[in-house]
């Protein structure tokens, strides 16, 4: 069996038996960053296949230097910012009525595939930022810069998008107790 360092190698030769291996390797975990940014799985299938063929193009500019999974990673979320903005056109959000208090009890716990869904479910915009932000740790000015927003935009979907999964989340509880 051969290491990641070597199966690297090979890509960079054009092995297609490595590329395979390295496909079954990332597959799993790049297909879980494509769906937090996809409308739906088969976007989020295009985006990973999109995605390989990029990594596939471009390993031979991959130098060693940190990690591997993180320079496809890059690739996969940058993949999905860039489909995001070519099929997207300027959009006005809608105000969304204040909130009330959504104060929630910091210790209930909902399941992950619930949280993971109201994600989903966020208006686009929304959703891109809140993943940039809170799955990815990308501060707002490079948000912004990615998006093609401002960094009080970014600021304030990120704000609106808590605001609506503090919503989602209290009114799941409400029902479930």
């Amino acid at each position: 069996m051969c290491n990641l360092e070597q199966i690297i190698d090979k890509c960079k030769k054009g092995d297609n038996m490595a590329a395979g291996k390295l496909y079954n390797m990332f597959s799993a975990k790049m297909f879980a960053i494509c769906l937090r940014y996809a409308r739906d799985r088969m976007e989020a299938e295009d985006t990973l296949q999109d995605g390989f063929i990029k990594v596939f193009d471009s390993i031979k500019q991959y130098n060693g230097k940190g990690s591997f999974e993180g320079w496809m990673k890059r690739i996969f979320i940058n993949m999905s910012l860039e489909k995001f903005r070519k099929e997207q056109p300027i959009q006005l959000m809608e105000e969304l009525p204040d909130t009330e208090d959504t104060d929630i009890d910091e210790e209930v716990q909902i399941p992950a595939n619930v949280l993971q869904q109201f994600i989903q479910e966020l208006p686009e915009k929304y959703k891109m930022v809140f993943n940039l932000y809170v799955l990815e740790e990308m501060p707002h000015k490079d948000i912004a810069v990615r998006l093609g927003i401002t960094e009080g935009t970014s600021k304030s979907n990120l704000a609106r998008a808590r605001d609506i999964l503090k919503r989602k989340i209290k009114e799941y509880l409400k029902n479930e107790i």
